[in-house]
Parts: C-alpha cells; structure tokens; sequence
C-alpha cells in the first residue's frame, strides 16, 4: 500500500480548524464520534489527538484501531475527512514527548493529558458543502459570508 503524505492544503485545513471529530468503533460495533479540540499534524502522515477526556475512544482503539477523522473549517466549509490505523501513544513511549510538546502548546497548560492518539493516515477525501456541488458559480467570500450570517457571526 502507497503511503499517503499531508498535503500542504490538508496541514493548512487542519490549522483553520477548530475541532474534529473522530469516529470509532466499540466492540459491540456501535460506533462512537467523540469531537477533539486539540489534534495536529505530526511527520508526513499522520494526525495526533490529545485525549483529554476521552475514556470510550481510547477503549474502542484498543479494540479495533481502524478509525476516521473528520475536519472543516466552519466558514469556508472544506476540509478533509482522513481514515487510519490509529495507536494510544502514553508517557511511556519514546514519541510520546515530540507529540505532547506539540498539543501542549495548543492547550497553553491548561487540559493535562497522560495518551494520545495517533493516526497513521491510509486513506485522504476531501470534504465540501453540498452549496458548492449544486451551485458551482458559489465563490469562497459568498459561502463565508453566507455562514457568517447563519451563525450570526
């Protein structure tokens, strides 16, 4: 299998993103999408999630490490959905330092985490508002200005 690389423009979405959400499956197969606040990109191809109150996400990757990640940015309405092989990284392990240097930054001290997720990335599809498929001549100011009013920003 091709290793899949973050693309310049998938490392700028998940920038531009507040949160994403990230689905698993628990052993009964129901699945679960728990929303991450603090996720990032780490090497080449993968994406790094702090858990920071994510209890039934690290038992489901436990179990079944097949996960997939979604993110847009609200405005625009693009971004990337990202399915993977994910590992629950803790303190013990030699990455774990690189990775929590990484999401500390973000949380500024104030989510203590003790794992991570990591996903090792293996599929990439790009995510757009349905407005842009069904009204083509739909310009990036007027669906950022259009979701401005919707959520009366």
């Amino acid at each position: 299998m091709a290793k899949i690389e973050l693309t310049k423009e998938i490392k700028e979405s998940i920038d531009k993103s507040v949160l994403c959400w990230l689905a698993t499956v628990s052993v009964e197969n129901i699945p679960n999408v728990s929303p991450k606040e603090i996720f990032n990109y780490y090497g080449t191809d993968k994406v790094i999630i702090a858990n920071i109150a994510s209890p039934q996400t690290v038992c489901n990757i436990k179990i079944n490490e097949n996960v997939c990640i979604s993110f847009i940015d609200i405005l625009l309405q693009k971004g990337f959905q990202i399915k993977g092989k994910a590992e629950i990284i803790d303190e013990t392990d030699t990455e774990f330092l690189a990775m929590e240097k990484i999401l500390s930054k973000m949380t500024e001290g104030k989510f203590p985490f003790k794992s991570i997720t990591k996903i090792t990335i293996a599929q990439v599809k790009r995510i757009i508002a349905p407005k842009y498929i069904l009204y083509p001549e739909t310009t990036e100011i007027e669906q950022i200005e259009n979701a401005k009013k919707v959520y009366r920003i």
